[in-house]
């Protein structure tokens, strides 16, 4: 069969690969005796590599720099939408977290607070997990409604 078989052919280019080096092989080959581990000691043992961590047993720099700061685990992070943003929703619309999903303003499936930042003109009723004072004023100004998610709903 004479087929044109180019995977049988393939070769990496010239220069691109090197020799194997023998070790062990005699006093000849320049790497024989010790194989090029040197005398003694961890280093010429199998397995001799340290965590990259190690400093040779002087108090490594992880431990002799202080910590710093502190995350408080149950704080609740909230998606900001500032009310300048509802804008380009239609007046007497009932805006929820899959209105703001659709429009890109949030992100799926984590809390949103509304803020006051920006001018809203329009009456809109807001669904969300929170608002701020100045949010909730403006937007009751315009002659819509705030209403807050109960916390049952909210994902953690």
């Amino acid at each position: 069969m004479a087929r044109n078989r180019v995977l049988d052919n393939l070769h990496p280019p010239r220069g691109a690969t090197k020799k194997r080096k023998r070790v062990g092989c005699g006093p000849g080959s320049g790497h024989g005796k010790t194989s090029c581990r040197g005398h003694k000691g961890a280093g010429q043992r199998k397995g001799k590599e340290f965590d990259a961590r190690f400093e040779g047993g002087q108090m490594p720099l992880y431990r002799h720099i202080p910590k710093r700061g502190f995350h408080n685990i149950f704080k609740q992070e909230f998606q900001i939408v500032n009310v300048g943003n509802l804008t380009k929703f239609q007046p007497n619309t009932n805006i929820d977290i899959e209105n703001l999903v659709s429009a890109g303003l949030v992100r799926q499936g984590y809390p949103v607070k509304i803020l006051g930042e920006g001018e809203i003109n329009v009456a809109l009723n807001i669904t969300a997990h929170a608002f701020s004072k100045s949010a909730k004023a403006k937007i009751e100004k315009a002659g819509g409604k705030a209403e807050t998610i109960k916390e049952e709903t909210r994902r953690k």
